[in-house]
């Protein structure tokens, strides 16, 4: 069976308003679940593919001061 995560993220939540991807993104963090990441990578990707180069430097300074 080959299934499609992005594809399947990406539908799930089209129609879904700013407050519900919030929710979702802090339940995703907060319930500490492996099976969450793949969704959290896909909007991860998301935010990486529509970024400026400014904003993706910002990002990794966030990514590398919280390690």
């Amino acid at each position: 069976m080959n299934i499609n995560i992005r594809k399947s993220i990406m539908s799930n939540f089209k129609d879904t308003n700013k407050n519900d991807i919030f929710e979702s993104i802090e339940n995703a963090i907060n319930d500490q679940e492996e099976v969450t990441l793949p969704g959290l990578g896909v909007f991860f990707e998301l935010l990486w593919l529509n970024s400026s180069k400014k904003k993706k430097e910002e990002i990794i300074d966030i990514i590398s001061s919280s390690l």
